[in-house]
């Protein structure tokens, strides 16, 4: 066992009552570690189950370096000085990331994400293209796996047979993640997968993507949150069997997505007036608006103007369907306007082009609305806003507006509403709350009844998120993308050094329900021997 000896204050004062030569002399500021013990634990076959904060995975990606830093692993090494045995992860097969079938790119699962100093980049715009080697069809590694973290795994995947099974990837209903686990037994589920090695003492960390999938996709429907019954279900029968051979445990709730950079880096108000792309373009935007605004004041709804300023930060232009819709009112109060062919001939349009003009702006500001500060934009929001939406233009065209107009009302955000997939309006984050709020009371409950350790990993992201940090030792962890020290650079998932926290995190609660001493022991995980950003040239 790792143990710390250290002199008391009170046997270095004895010390120096004998002697008194300053070579022997003793620092009284110093303590002595109690030896480390595992309580009413066994450590000996260690399992741990859940998503991908499990995996290890970060920086978008899984990777080699990422899964030796996985918050499991570094629990492992601990449990090893009371006990535990080995810990065997589904290493993949490189420090790229991705994944590939049969020697082709799997879409979506691409190479991590590094920085420069700056913003997130795709690993290949700096170092050039890389040839993903892990590849599903080809090289799968062999199990049992005490790691059993699928990224992209909700609580219900966890129970689900054929989950691993390549035969489902084209329908989506495998997880190519899981279907390197699985081997000669693809139907097999990562429930039943983890019961097969008898574990003595378990982690569970699941339900983060019955939520994240909803948010951060903006709320748009496309990824439902998981309804209450279904979780509530689910996570009855994951702990009772975990538990069902007298094996003990830990649990994580879920954090809220306020406490996330990926939905805290993007500002609702962006758009720079001293940006030359834009600050000139602020008069004619606000003719353009003025119009629509008087429709929304005679109706009622002056609360939808947009207006741009040329003397401080601007706020994006949104679309919100909890807005009643007033394309028609729109559209008819223009072609009703002896001024609107005027109003188009100022903008370079034929008088004629009303009756196709009207019904379009109609359609485009129908539930528009300039963001407020109670707006959370999704991460990948930032390198959209301000582009032109070709589709849009595209469409525009085929309308009959030239290409120059076209691309003037398909700018993202300033003329074009953002879709719903990339804010999350207050409705849609009361929704978020709700529910998560809903799992964790599950998730408590549940852990209380069967005697588990509880980790309110909600509340150490929440203490991150604050202005000041969360500060732990001699590191101060906040929030910020790239410079924060707790999020990677997809903005949801922990670096390594912020897994290296949720590992202190759990082994406090350990401590507190089996009788442990990891903390007392000076047996922590030390943040600083884990990296905040890898390098690019990592191979």
């Amino acid at each position: 066992m790792k143990v710390k000896y250290i002199w008391l204050a009170a046997l270095s004062l004895t010390f120096a009552a004998c002697n008194n030569d300053d070579d022997n002399a003793i620092d009284d500021n110093t303590v002595i570690y109690p030896e480390l013990t595992a309580g009413t634990a066994d450590f000996s076959n260690y399992v741990s189950i859940g998503n991908s904060l499990t995996s290890g995975y970060t920086d978008n990606s899984l990777f080699i370096a990422a899964q030796e830093n996985s918050f499991p692993k570094m629990l492992s090494e601990r449990f090893e000085l009371a006990g535990g045995g080995t810990f065997t992860q589904p290493l993949t097969n490189d420090n790229y990331g991705g994944l590939a079938a049969a020697g082709t790119r799997l879409p979506g699962f691409n190479p991590r994400l590094v920085t420069t100093g700056g913003s997130p980049l795709s690993l290949e715009s700096v170092i050039g293209p890389v040839t993903v080697t892990t590849d599903i069809v080809l090289n799968n590694p062999t199990g049992p796996f005490n790691n059993m973290g699928v990224p992209g795994a909700k609580s219900f995947h966890l129970l689900a047979n054929g989950y691993g099974n390549i035969a489902n990837l084209s329908a989506g209903l495998a997880n190519p993640y899981f279907i390197r686990m699985t081997g000669s037994t693809p139907d097999v589920s990562m429930l039943e997968l983890t019961m097969a090695q008898n574990p003595t003492f378990f982690s569970l960390w699941i339900g983060n993507n019955d939520i994240l999938g909803y948010a951060t996709s903006g709320g748009d429907g496309s990824n439902p949150i998981t309804d209450g019954p279904t979780f509530d279900y689910v996570y009855s029968t994951l702990v009772n069997s975990l538990t069902s051979a007298g094996a003990k445990g830990v649990v994580a709730n879920i954090p809220y997505v306020t406490s996330i950079a990926h939905f805290t880096t993007v500002p609702y108000n962006p758009l720079d007036p001293t940006n030359p792309s834009f600050g000139p373009l602020i008069p004619t935007l606000n003719t353009v608006y003025g119009a629509l605004n008087q429709i929304f004041d005679a109706y009622g709804q002056s609360q939808r103007n947009i207006v741009f300023t040329e003397t401080s930060a601007n706020a994006v232009v949104i679309k919100d369907e909890s807005l009643s819709d007033m394309s028609a009112e729109i559209s008819g109060a223009l072609l009703a306007s002896p001024t609107f062919p005027a109003f188009l001939e100022s903008m370079g349009l034929p008088a004629a082009a009303a009756p196709i003009v009207a019904p379009l702006l109609g359609s485009f500001y129908g539930q528009a609305r300039q963001a407020t500060e109670d707006d959370l934009f999704v991460l990948p929001s930032s390198a959209v806003i301000g582009t032109i939406n070709q589709t849009m233009a595209d469409a525009l065209i085929a309308q009959g507006l030239s290409e120059n107009i076209a691309n003037q009302f398909s700018a993202e955000g300033i003329t074009l509403p953002l879709e719903d997939k990339w804010v999350l309006i207050p409705s849609e984050q009361t929704e978020i709350k709700t529910a998560t709020d809903q799992f964790n009371s599950t998730i408590k409950t549940i852990a209380d009844q069967a005697g588990l350790a509880h980790v309110d990993a909600n509340w150490v992201l929440q203490q991150v998120a604050n202005p000041g940090g969360y500060g732990y030792g001699e590191f101060i962890l906040n929030s910020n993308l790239v410079t924060g020290g707790a999020f990677s650079l997809d903005g949801v998932h922990p670096t390594s050094r912020g897994y290296a926290l949720i590992a202190n995190e759990f082994m406090k609660a350990i401590d507190a329900t089996y009788e442990s001493n990891f903390e007392a022991s000076g047996n922590f995980t030390n943040l600083g021997d884990y990296p905040t950003n890898y390098s690019p040239l990592l191979q």
